[in-house]
């Protein structure tokens, strides 16, 4: 199975996808530390780790999911972290800080080690907060793996900017691409940018939406959807007026993303669509 999902402008190849940089996970005892996003499997209901406390003379761990709602459980197994089956065990106490031991991609957290010396193949984004918004999830992976995000300030220009930075096996290039759909005009860039390259060393992936503030749950800003934008409108400015936040420039967007960019506390926060992608691009560029 694919665990990336479908995407027609994956490469081409029809290899098969590198494994995955990080080790693999294995089930194990879990304590539940505040702030753990985990799944009850015979509810369904996932949410973050807001306290465990004795409750009936039993531990019991109490869950808050993006609406700000709680249930309360029992402690022990019957829950999944990052599609693993564990067993929540009471959290640790100390009276020290304790290191988180998720990045807040989800990976297993490396404490104390040193960042990597950059690789020489990269991964670029469209933008300031498409940058803002990969650092703030998977920067602590990043870091770990030696890869520089740089921006491509928009894509139109990727044949060019391809051409100049001369992919090779050593030298790859992952790509993401905002609103990247069939027929569209990213579409069609990315198809001419992969036929120019050599084979292997140019991967483009994208999400489905206008820009990548929608990669982010409505959820997490009190929304059940983004609101939906006329074509041919401003897509920032009116996104906007829509929810009544300031909207008489690019100071006001700016202001705007930090407030959306502030929501986002984990993977968790964002869509599906994203994080696979992103996923995808980091195993590409470090196999």
């Amino acid at each position: 199975m694919d665990r990336y999902g479908s995407d027609v402008l994956g490469g081409g190849t029809g290899a098969a996808r590198p494994e995955h940089h990080r080790a693999p996970r294995v089930s194990r005892p879990q304590a539940a530390e505040r702030g753990l996003v985990v799944e009850e499997v015979t509810t369904g209901w996932v949410g973050a780790v807001v306290r465990v406390e004795k409750s009936g003379g039993q531990h019991v761990v109490v869950l808050e999911d993006r609406h700000g709602r709680t249930r309360t459980f029992p402690l022990g197994p019957g829950f999944w972290v990052d599609g693993e089956p564990v067993r929540l065990t009471p959290p640790v106490t100390s009276t020290a800080p304790r290191a988180p031991e998720r990045t807040a991609s989800g990976s297993r957290a490396v404490h104390g080690a040193r960042a990597r010396v950059a690789r020489g193949s990269r991964i670029w984004v469209e933008g300031k907060h498409d940058a803002e918004l990969v650092e703030k999830v998977w920067g602590d992976d990043l870091r770990i793996e030696g890869v520089v995000v740089e921006l491509l300030e928009g894509v139109d220009h990727l044949v060019d900017a391809l051409r100049d930075f001369a992919p090779s096996p050593d030298r790859r290039v992952g790509v993401l691409v905002d609103h990247l759909v069939p027929g569209s005009k990213e579409a069609r860039i990315a198809a001419d940018a992969l036929r120019a390259a050599p084979r292997d060393t140019v991967l483009v992936l994208g999400h489905p939406y206008v820009d990548v503030w929608q990669a982010v749950r409505p959820e997490r800003l009190g929304l059940q959807s983004w609101p939906t934008i006329e074509r041919g409108t401003e897509w920032k400015l009116a996104i906007l007026r829509e929810l009544g936040w300031p909207a008489a420039d690019q100071a006001d967007v700016a202001q705007a993303w930090k407030r959306i960019l502030r929501t986002v506390r984990s993977y968790a926060d964002l869509e599906p669509s994203l994080l696979g992608r992103v996923e995808e691009l980091i195993d590409f560029v470090t196999a």
